[in-house]
């Protein structure tokens, strides 16, 4: 006999158990919510390359709407085996000092009072995967590394041979790395993480950290990984590495704008509904080994830039993006930022400000509006409460012609970017330059920052 009955039941099943996996424990901060997130370079962000120099600049910071400041890591870095004159910042002497290349522990703590004192807050790089080959816990602690047939330490990744592999499969590893995580918190006083290549470290070591550190107080934790897993239990924040290939693959011809909805409807089939995503155009590792914005993104960085600080996630902006930066930035040698006067500035506080204040992008739901250009025109609109944000976006190096059928465009809006007001109709018809971008607030809008 067949058993057609047990169909339904493993239907059913299977909705409860993808459910279950869709659930999380993460609170994230109350501060944090329309928080976009700046990652900050130190030894290159000024000529001095130390913590002092980017304190005076955290106004300028905060002006450009960024209020979670990413500080790359400021540990000492190792000497032996070391890449280049100054080594790289992932390779960790010390987990508990302050890089005398950058400044000292009471430079940090006055870095993060001062971002404190007018609404920004400090997340730092943890390098929980590997060490320098020098790191004292090589001779305290042998038992924590990786060993090869030999007993010999061993690199994580073919390439990285500046650092050694740490096994977690000891667990008071486990106990030094998270006092060492909370060590910060209570020194410095600084507001959570960013985890480097966090999928190479043990889930259970970071749920257990965030719960250790959560009692010291509410922290930000942003892995260096995609895994949906991350953020059940321990990270409120992954890299969407799967957007920024596509935005790449559109630029170079590759991929369609479609593609971005098959994209958008996998994430909200995998992660948790809370689950944050970085969104980014570029970033340390991007730009210095992958090339810069405009070498990957053609003449689109600022349609791209658009994208990502308006689908849901939060934006991230790279030091130096907003001063247009157009070089690779060595890793390994001091090469500082060229801060050049242009209007990236401007495009992106505009950006990053909107995001700050509009609840239709920091917490609103997606709509997608269809064209008869699905192609090569990406449109959509974000929603919360009475707040309303069109999106309309030439994602091509060529002039395009599409027509909007949606009720989101009906009425008056305000064109963000050009200040204009505009009252459609329900049917539209838009003749996009190319890499145009069209962003509309619905509804009354303010009218005093149009020039900004």
């Amino acid at each position: 006999m067949k058993r057609f009955w047990l169909l339904p039941l493993l239907f059913i099943l299977a909705c409860q158990q993808q459910s279950r996996l869709l659930q999380s424990t993460v609170k994230h901060p109350a501060w944090s919510v329309n928080k976009a997130v700046y990652e900050l370079n130190i030894r290159q962000f000024s000529q001095a390359g130390n913590l002092k120099a980017v304190q005076r600049r955290l106004p300028a910071i905060k002006e450009l709407g960024a209020g979670i400041i990413w500080l790359m890591p400021i540990y000492p870095i190792g000497e032996k085996n070391r890449k280049g004159t100054l080594g790289s910042y992932y390779s960790v002497k010390d987990y508990r000092k302050v890089n005398p290349e950058f400044g000292t522990m009471q430079d940090l703590k006055d870095l993060a009072a001062q971002a404190h004192r007018i609404g920004l807050y400090v997340i730092l790089d943890w390098v929980a995967n590997h060490t320098a080959w020098d790191n004292p816990l090589t001779q305290t602690h042998p038992e924590w590394y990786t060993h090869d047939s030999l007993g010999n330490f061993v690199s994580p990744v073919k390439g990285w041979q500046d650092v050694i592999d740490l096994n977690y499969n000891n667990k008071s590893l486990w106990h030094y790395m998270i006092e060492s995580m909370k060590f910060w918190l209570r020194t410095a006083d600084v507001d959570g993480f960013r985890c480097d290549v966090a999928e190479m470290v043990p889930l259970p070591f970071w749920e257990q950290a965030r719960k250790e550190l959560e009692k010291i107080k509410p922290v930000f934790m942003l892995a260096e990984g995609e895994s949906p897993a991350l953020q059940r239990a321990a990270f409120d924040m992954t890299y969407s590495w799967n957007m920024y290939h596509a935005i790449n693959q559109i630029a170079a011809g590759k991929k369609n704008a479609l593609y971005l909805d098959t994209l958008l409807a996998a994430e909200k089939r995998t992660y948790p509904p809370n689950a944050l995503r970085l969104r980014f155009i570029t970033n340390h590792d991007e730009n210095s080994w992958n090339g810069t914005v405009f070498e990957r993104l053609d003449g689109g960085s600022k349609t791209f830039a658009v994208l990502m600080a308006t689908i849901p996630g939060k934006p991230l902006l790279y030091s130096g993006q907003e001063a247009g930066l157009n070089k690779r930035l060595s890793f390994f040698e001091k090469d500082p930022i060229e801060w050049r006067v242009n209007n990236y500035r401007r495009f992106y506080r505009r950006l990053f400000g909107f995001y700050q204040e509009n609840p239709a992008l920091y917490k609103g739901s997606m709509e997608k509006i269809p064209t008869d250009n699905d192609d090569f025109v990406y449109a959509f609109a974000r929603r919360s409460g009475s707040k309303t944000v069109v999106v309309l976006l030439n994602l091509s190096p060529r002039q395009q012609k599409a027509t909007l059928t949606s009720s989101q465009l009906e009425g008056p809006m305000l064109d963000y970017f050009s200040g204009l007001r505009v009252n459609y109709q329900k049917k539209r018809h838009f003749v996009l330059e190319p890499w145009a971008y069209r962003v509309f607030i619905k509804g009354k809008f303010p009218t005093a920052n149009i020039s900004q």
